[in-house]
């Protein structure tokens, strides 16, 4: 999905009117999500979490930065509740690298997974974030999602460190991952930037990792109250401030 310079800014401008906007995309539905989104609620703020529904329930450890952390996948019946006020998208359903995979098994990973999602969450999943590291998206895998599922909008691992406008929303770039030795000064920026254009801060990780101390669960928290309560800025999950 491309959108044209005119239809960009329109999209962007949907913001009640305000040109700066901030979202917030978790991988994985880990139960760490639950701390993560009490966060988030206390702050005002609001995020998309991108799920394998297929691995729902599973239990699970990870070693992450020497530590090992949980990982957990939390109940299919209590998606609804944990995600209540945020969104919930498409992370296939059992998390390969899709551009490893023939067309018909990518479709397969895709729309199941964003049509077993929307049932058990009540409405449609229009969104997704690729899976894996390294080179996890590519022009072909975005294509056949395009043309043959329903998402509208998929989110790669790529930082840019930047604010601007996009207009490949199915390729669509993060500003940052939260465990980036520079996030804080990435927020400083943002917080500072007096730009005329429309800026987006799209942070992105894995809520299990603040287990694992690359970033900790009260940095992330005071950064949070850094960014909330800013009358210039727009709180949006990503569905929100794509305004899809």
């Amino acid at each position: 999905m491309v959108l044209n310079k005119d239809e960009n800014k329109m999209y962007y401008q949907k913001w009640c009117g305000k040109k700066k906007a901030v979202t917030f995309s978790f991988d994985d539905g880990v139960t760490q999500d639950i701390r993560l989104i009490e966060i988030l609620d206390r702050y005002g703020l609001k995020g998309t979490f991108n799920i394998n529904s297929e691995l729902l329930g599973r239990a699970g450890e990870l070693v992450r930065n020497g530590i090992t952390v949980r990982h957990d996948k939390v109940l299919p019946c209590d998606l609804r509740s944990i995600y209540a006020g945020h969104e919930v998208a498409a992370h296939t359903l059992t998390h390969p690298n899709l551009t490893g995979l023939d067309e018909p098994e990518i479709i397969r990973q895709v729309e199941e997974d964003r049509k077993r999602l929307s049932e058990v969450c009540g409405y449609e999943v229009i969104g997704m974030a690729y899976p894996c590291g390294g080179v996890n998206n590519d022009e072909r895998v975005a294509e056949i999602i395009q043309k043959n599922t329903g998402i509208k909008y998929a989110r790669t691992i790529t930082s840019t460190y930047k604010f601007d406008e996009q207009s490949e929303l199915l390729r669509f770039n993060p500003t940052v991952y939260y465990i980036e030795e520079n996030f804080e000064a990435v927020i400083d920026s943002f917080l500072a930037s007096d730009s005329e254009e429309m800026q987006l801060l799209y942070i992105w990780g894995h809520s299990y990792e603040m287990d694992a101390e690359y970033i900790t669960w009260d940095k992330f928290e005071r950064l949070c109250a850094k960014l909330a309560n800013r009358d210039e800025i727009f709180y949006g999950t990503n569905r929100e401030v794509f305004c899809i």
